[in-house]
């Protein structure tokens, strides 16, 4: 029993550990499309074309029961989900590939809860609360994480070895650059605010689909909905930049496994992992593993791909790092914070009677349970 036990508690830390190694590995992949020649537009609608055809048969196998109706609201929310959280930040994210490297796409995309924390603070949906430690702490991780990217663009420092197993998996003698002067510094430039735009875009992404979710709570049919408009842009905008059929023709490759693989495996499965991790632990459960993705790219880039890494990147990587944990410490420690505020009122409702009837007046807007409660508490008053 004890050892089903133990296999039941390290099962999300296993499937966590797992899903970071899956999403490393696809980048390495799109590195080695790119370097096939494969257009950076039709690996993106190839992608959301595979997931689209995988998970919308499983949304509806699962989800036909209990799918909440559809709407214009909601058709419009997976367009919008769609645009800025599947064709503009994807093929963002393969231009920084190609002009930078994968691991300094990878550590930059840290920066999410960051960003995502500046837009909600912006639109009002965060406040800055700089008494409170949790507030404290999501101002300090931002200005870490923001301090490690700019030094990961600017700051390259001496060379680090590290193991080579001396393969070479590019056509050409040292390793093509897919972007003509890509090895330039304005071009890292370029590659590092096509990075950092993605991933605004997918911060974005984050919110519309909280607010998505209220009206059409069903995991599986709104990713399938946000695949399926994803694949709609993508192959119109592809087809816009790249009209010659050739290109699109797949073969038994790297491109095949290359699309595949992002859209089967890592749009479809590890979404499926995702949120059944998300509902077994929560969503910081699932935030704290992202770094590992990092590791295993930077290991893969250096030693597979011949990718040189710099002191500077690492430093910057590591204080990306360590901003990402600070601000997930501090939204930690508000939604302990907000837990606990509930539970407080509730103890006070049913010892204090004196304390109840003011929150009845100020918080009208309450729960039908909860004004039923403070009545009966107060109807017992009067008797007595």
């Amino acid at each position: 029993m004890e050892k089903l036990n133990v296999v039941h508690a390290l099962k999300p830390v296993l499937l966590m550990v797992l899903v970071q190694v899956a999403n490393a590995w696809v980048n390495v992949l799109y590195k080695l499309a790119l370097n096939d020649g494969m257009n950076l537009s039709i690996i993106v609608a190839y992608r959301y074309v595979f997931a689209t055809a995988f998970i919308a048969p499983l949304a509806f196998l699962i989800e036909r029961k209990t799918r909440t109706k559809m709407t214009w609201t909601i058709l419009f929310q997976a367009f919008v989900c769609g645009l800025i959280g599947g064709a503009l930040p994807q093929n963002l994210n393969m231009e920084a590939i190609a002009l930078t490297s994968v691991t300094f796409t990878t550590a930059i995309s840290n920066l999410i809860p960051a960003l995502t924390f500046i837009i909600s603070l912006s639109f009002g949906l965060e406040r800055l609360n700089l008494k409170t430690a949790g507030g404290k702490a999501k101002i300090i991780g931002t200005i870490t994480g923001i301090s490690g990217a700019m030094i990961l663009t600017f700051l390259k420092g001496p060379e680090v070895q590290m193991l080579s197993f001396h393969i070479n998996l590019f056509n050409h003698p040292n390793g093509n650059v897919v972007h003509p002067h890509a090895t330039s510094g304005v071009m890292t430039i370029f590659g590092a605010l096509a990075s950092v735009a993605s991933n605004v875009s997918y911060a974005l992404w984050l919110i519309i689909q909280a607010k998505m979710s209220e009206r059409y709570p069903c995991p599986y049919s709104s990713t399938a909905l946000m695949s399926l408009m994803g694949a709609l842009l993508s192959v119109s905008y592809a087809f816009c930049v790249e009209r010659d059929l050739s290109e699109w023709r797949l073969g038994w490759n790297i491109r095949l496994l290359t699309v595949a693989y992002a859209g089967i495996v890592v749009s479809g499965v590890m979404v499926a992992v995702i949120s059944w991790c998300v509902r077994a632990r929560g969503p910081l459960f699932v935030s704290i593993f992202s770094p590992l993705m990092l590791v295993v790219v930077a290991f893969a880039g250096s030693t597979i791909l011949d990718e040189k890494l710099y002191l500077g990147s690492i430093i910057g990587s590591v204080m990306i790092i360590c901003g990402l944990y600070v601000v997930l410490w501090g939204k930690s420690k508000e939604m302990k914070k907000n837990q606990s505020v509930p539970s407080e009122s509730a103890h006070k409702l049913d010892t204090v009677e004196i304390m109840v009837k003011p929150r009845v007046e100020e918080k009208s807007n309450n729960s039908n349970s909860l004004v039923n409660a403070v009545n009966a508490v107060g109807e017992n008053g009067e008797k007595k």
